[in-house]
């Protein structure tokens, strides 16, 4: 099977003719990254809430140098402590 690849001329392109892209048409597609895809934001039914909160340095470092999952391992430290 012998594929020909489509060659567009620049000058032969209307641009015009192009979709417009509306916050509908933003809200239906699908981000991805290397043929991943990508969700943002906490995944549907999740119980928690984004705050902002201020912690001393060496709180915030003593849980980043766990590596990844930081900021859980923090919320699982409150947890523990209210139990």
């Amino acid at each position: 099977m012998n594929v020909s690849k489509l060659v567009l001329n620049p000058e032969l392109v209307d641009l015009d003719d192009a979709p417009e892209l509306t916050d509908e048409w933003f809200d239906k597609a699908t981000f991805k990254v290397d043929g991943k895809v990508v969700r943002r934001g906490r995944p549907k039914g999740s119980n928690k809430e984004q705050v902002a909160l201020r912690l001393d340095r060496d709180i915030i470092q003593h849980f980043k140098e766990g590596g990844a999952g930081w900021q859980s391992r923090i919320n699982a430290a409150l947890k523990e402590l209210i139990r």
